[in-house]
C-alpha cells in the first residue's frame, strides 16, 4: 500500500508544520481539541466577566422583535413535517423529528396572542437549549441573526423593557428559561 492510500502524506495547504504529517483522523482530533479549548476559554472568560461582546439572537415572533440569550437557544431549522397531537392547545402544533429527536413544537406567536401565528415563508423552528430540560422547538416568524443588546438604547415607555437599535427597531428581551418554567407553557393538553 502506498503512502497516499494510508493518509500518511495528508497535508492540506496552510497547515502549520507540526500538523502537516498527521493523518486526517488525527488532524480532526487535534482540531476538535483546539476548538474545545477555545470554547472552554470563552466560557471561563464569560463567567469571569471578561467577555468582550455579548450577543443575543434576534427573532421576529408574529409582528414583534425579540432578543434571546444564545445560551438558551438551540438549533435553528426550517419547518419540518409535524405529527399532530389530539386534544392539545391551539398553539401546540405537534411533534417534529429534528435529527432523530422528537420535539414538541409551539407556535410562540399564537401562545403569546391567540389572534396571531408565526407561520410564514421565513418561519423557522428554534429548539430550546438542552440545558433547559425541555424537548421543545418554537415556531418563530423570522430569524434576524446575532444582535448586541449593549449597543442598543433602553426604552421603557409603556412599562415593558424594550431596546432600540441604531436603525430604530424595537427589541424586547425574552427569556426562554423563564418561558420553559411557565405553568401554562408546560401544560399543552386541553
Amino acid at each position: 500500500m502506498n503512502a497516499a492510500a494510508t493518509g500518511a502524506d495528508f497535508a492540506p495547504a496552510g497547515l502549520p508544520a507540526d500538523l502537516a504529517g498527521l493523518s486526517p483522523k488525527a488532524l480532526r482530533r487535534t482540531r476538535l481539541r483546539d476548538y474545545q479549548a477555545q470554547l472552554l476559554a470563552r466560557v471561563q472568560a464569560a463567567q469571569e466577566g471578561k467577555a468582550q461582546a455579548v450577543h443575543q439572537l434576534g427573532v421576529s415572533i408574529g409582528g414583534q422583535r425579540y432578543l434571546l440569550e444564545l445560551a438558551e437557544a438551540g438549533e435553528i431549522v426550517p419547518p419540518l413535517a409535524l405529527a399532530r397531537v389530539p386534544r392539545t392547545q391551539p398553539w401546540y402544533l405537534g411533534l417534529a423529528n429534528v435529527r432523530g429527536s422528537l420535539l414538541g413544537v409551539v407556535d410562540l406567536a399564537r401562545y403569546l396572542d391567540p389572534q396571531h401565528s408565526a407561520a410564514g415563508p421565513d418561519a423557522r423552528f428554534l429548539s430550546l437549549a438542552p440545558r433547559l430540560g425541555l424537548k421543545c422547538a418554537l415556531l418563530v416568524t423570522q430569524v434576524h441573526g446575532l444582535r448586541r443588546a449593549e449597543a442598543m438604547t433602553p426604552d421603557s415607555q409603556d412599562g415593558a423593557l424594550r431596546l432600540v437599535d441604531a436603525d430604530g427597531q424595537d427589541w424586547t428581551p425574552l427569556s426562554l428559561a423563564a418561558l420553559a418554567q411557565e405553568e401554562r407553557f408546560l401544560h399543552v393538553g386541553l
